[in-house]
C-alpha cells in the first residue's frame, strides 16, 4: 500500500527547498529588460530545466553514487548538512551562496539564456533539491514509487512556471516583506528536513545510535 503521507512530506520539503516564491525577486531582476512575451518564455524554459534536471536525478542519481563508491548513509549526512546551510540562509531571508554566487548573479546579465543558467540551475534545481531527489529515489525501487516521484517533480515544475508567469503580480501583492516571511517559513521547514536526513544517515553509519 502506498504511504501517501511520505509522498506529501517529500513534495512539501522539495517545494520548500526550491522555493519558487522566494526566487521571484531574482527572476524579476534578471528579466527586467525582457518583454512580457520573453518573460513568459523564460519562465517556461526555467520550469522545463528544473523538470529535466530533477527527473534525471531521480532516475540516475543513485547509479552515479554507486559509480563513485559513495554510500547512501554518507550522502544523507552530506545532503542534510547542505540543506541546513540553505535553510539558515533562507531563515535570514537571503539567497544561499550554495545556490548562486555573487559572480554568477552579475554574469547572468551578460547571458542570452538566463532561464537555464542561473535561474533553472543552480537557483532552483540546486544541490539541495538534487540531494533530496536522490535520497527519495533510494527509499523504494518499485515502478510506482518512481512514477509518483516523477509526477511530483512535474507538479513542482508547473508551480514554478505559474509562480514566474504571475511574478509581477505576486511581487506587488506580497512585497519584499511578504516574500521574506514566506522564505523564512520555507527555511524552517527544510531545516527540519535537513536534521532528519543527518539523523538517519548517522544511524546507518553508527548503528549504536539507533538504540
Amino acid at each position: 500500500m502506498v504511504d501517501w503521507t511520505e509522498y506529501v512530506k517529500f513534495f512539501t520539503g522539495l517545494l520548500a527547498i526550491v522555493n519558487p516564491i522566494g526566487a521571484i525577486p531574482m527572476f524579476l531582476s534578471l528579466t527586467t529588460s525582457q518583454s512580457r512575451r520573453e518573460r513568459n518564455r523564460t519562465s517556461l524554459l526555467a520550469a522545463t530545466t528544473v523538470l529535466l534536471v530533477l527527473a534525471v536525478s531521480l532516475v540516475m542519481g543513485e547509479a552515479i553514487l554507486h559509480f563513485f563508491g559513495i554510500t547512501i548513509a554518507s550522502f544523507r549526512v552530506a545532503g542534510g548538512i547542505l540543506i541546513l546551510l540553505i535553510a539558515i540562509s533562507m531563515m535570514h531571508a537571503k539567497l544561499s551562496a550554495v545556490k548562486q554566487t555573487e559572480e554568477e548573479t552579475l554574469d547572468a546579465a551578460e547571458k542570452d539564456s538566463i532561464a537555464v543558467v542561473p535561474i533553472g540551475l543552480p537557483l532552483l534545481a540546486g544541490p539541495g533539491a538534487i540531494s533530496t531527489i536522490i535520497l527519495f529515489a533510494h527509499r523504494d525501487s518499485s515502478l510506482t514509487h518512481y512514477l509518483i516521484g516523477g509526477i511530483e517533480i512535474l507538479l513542482l515544475a508547473i508551480s514554478i512556471w505559474l509562480s514566474f508567469r504571475l511574478a509581477p503580480t505576486i511581487g506587488k501583492l506580497l512585497g519584499k516583506t511578504g516574500i521574506n516571511i514566506i522564505t523564512r517559513i520555507m527555511g524552517l521547514i527544510i531545516a527540519a528536513l535537513g536534521v532528519e536526513f543527518i539523523a538517519n544517515g548517522l544511524k546507518q553509519l553508527l548503528p549504536g545510535l539507533a538504540g
